[in-house]
């Protein structure tokens, strides 16, 4: 994951964001998805490899730690969800790591790459990050089922983009990648893409309902050909969520894509990623399949809340060598 002539401070700090043209979409080729097939056996093999292929330890561990909290949507999505709450939330947004910490290893100015929230809490959100920079996403279109009448999720788009969100997480309708209705969902994209406006669209396949690692690739290829920024795993809500098979199987189908178009689109796995080694993980996968470009946060987040504090509690205890209780590592 480094060379060895490369400074850590150069791997952790957070770059502005890139400037790339957003994904303008193409019109649904589909002779080119009907093309795409997945080889489940190979890309399990090549998955299950990352965890001995990548390691990176003392200075540079903790470099790409640091990398990782730049790239994280730190994200609360609860029925009990409070102003309070959120505002705590986008507090630690702007400081994710304690400020002790962050000067006992050089550094200042780190900032997550966004926060994500429902609807209801945009403009709460929006407020407490004023001056910060950081986005606001919200989940839209029915989220986590996608059921809702349409004409009601377009419309919640566009009052999440009113509201001030930056970035709407909508979601597909799992129906039309297993009837293989490719149509029917690029339309449906397409309208989504238009109902945000200047705000980037991340689309949430919600990749362990989809059945195959086939239908996961073929739903990535029509998002993007739809016009999506992100393609992304999971609502966090699906019984399997982000897994490193379905993350290389869209990672390619993105490289595929910006091989065929030029255009580059961003990958969101979001779900079940809690510790700090499966942020190393995701970080290698992205590196080897998609290169460096790819780790700056308008290109690649995590979907996460829980991951943050264990990457706090793992950058403590390389300054101290010792592990800290998690109370020290508050969300807010």
């Amino acid at each position: 994951m480094h060379s060895e002539t490369s400074a850590p401070q150069d791997i952790a700090v957070q770059l502005p964001q890139l400037a790339h043209a957003r994904n303008p979409g193409m019109p649904l080729d589909l002779d080119w998805v009907a093309s795409v097939q997945a080889n489940t056996s190979a890309i399990e093999r090549r998955a299950a490899t990352l965890g001995g292929r990548r390691s990176v330890k003392k200075d540079y561990q903790a470099a790409w730690l640091l990398k990782a909290v730049s790239l994280i949507d730190l994200t609360t999505l609860s029925g009990d969800d409070t102003k309070g709450r959120v505002q705590r939330l986008c507090a630690k947004a702007r400081q994710p790591v304690r400020p002790d910490i962050l000067a006992a290893l050089g550094l200042s100015g780190l900032t997550v790459g966004a926060v994500c929230v429902y609807h209801d809490m945009v403009e709460t959100a929006v407020r407490a990050l004023e001056g910060s920079n950081i986005p606001v996403a919200a989940v839209s279109t029915g989220f986590p089922a996608g059921l809702s009448p349409f004409h009601l999720r377009i419309q919640e788009i566009r009052e999440s983009v009113a509201a001030g969100a930056r970035e709407i997480d909508i979601v597909i309708s799992r129906s039309l990648v297993l009837t293989q209705n490719w149509q029917a969902l690029y339309d449906q994209v397409r309208e989504m893409r238009e109902a945000c406006g200047d705000a980037h669209i991340k689309t949430i396949l919600a990749t362990g309902e989809l059945g195959t690692l086939r239908n996961v690739a073929r739903a990535s290829l029509i998002c993007m050909m739809a016009g999506a920024d992100f393609i992304k795993t999971s609502t966090g809500k699906e019984t399997v969520n982000a897994t490193l098979p379905v993350s290389l199987t869209m990672i390619r189908a993105i490289r595929d894509y910006q091989e065929r178009t030029g255009i580059k689109v961003g990958y969101k796995p979001a779900g079940g990623i809690s510790k700090a080694k499966d942020a190393l993980l995701y970080l290698a996968l992205i590196k080897d399949e998609l290169g460096h470009p790819w780790l700056q946060p308008d290109l690649f987040r995590f979907g996460a809340s829980s991951l943050l504090g264990d990457i706090e509690r793992q950058l403590e205890h390389h300054l101290t060598g010792h592990y800290s209780a998690a109370n020290r590592h508050a969300m807010g």
